[in-house]
């Protein structure tokens, strides 16, 4: 097996991960931050899809999902288009609600779907590019995919660990 196609089993799972921390909730429950101030299923599923949308648009010279294909304009959450949700504070959390499981999901499938794609296309001598010379090492594509991976496996599993806490 590549490392190629390693990566391409990672991003396969995620799909199973995040539909099963979302699918069946309301909007009141994604919305919910267990404990009054933790993150909610809905920053967390689209603070993940908001991640590997834009480390995967940056690495492969695309425009972003969700300015692109106008889930920014749609969803009119009142943060900045470019916001991924990094270094959020709790207010900024709050705000970002969805109206439905379904509107998560279509944003994470979008994002998904041409991210799978793009790494099913990789070869060998492409994961060595580097993509971001600010660092000491340079990251290279397969460290920056590995890194969306490292998010995204952590945040679907704090939303599945969420939505335990929902439903007890």
């Amino acid at each position: 097996m590549t490392s190629a196609e390693v990566l391409s089993e990672a991003f396969g799972r995620l799909p199973e991960l995040v539909r099963g921390a979302v699918e069946g909730l309301d909007a009141d429950q994604l919305s919910l931050r267990p404990g009054g101030s933790a993150n909610s299923i809905a920053w967390l599923v689209w603070h993940l899809a908001r991640v590997e949308d834009s480390h995967f648009a940056d690495a492969f010279g695309h425009d972003e999902v969700w300015l692109a294909d106008g889930f920014a304009e749609r969803w009119g959450l009142s943060l900045e288009p470019g916001d991924t949700g990094y270094g959020h504070s709790s207010d900024q959390v709050a705000a970002v609600r969805v109206g439905s499981a379904q509107q998560l999901l279509d944003y994470f499938d979008a994002v998904h779907a041409r991210s799978r794609g793009l790494v099913a296309a990789l070869d060998e001598d492409d994961l060595h590019r580097v993509v971001d010379e600010g660092w000491d090492p340079p990251v290279t594509l397969l460290v920056r995919l590995v890194s969306v991976i490292d998010d995204a496996v952590q945040h679907a599993g704090q939303a599945a660990y969420a939505r335990g806490i929902i439903l007890a």
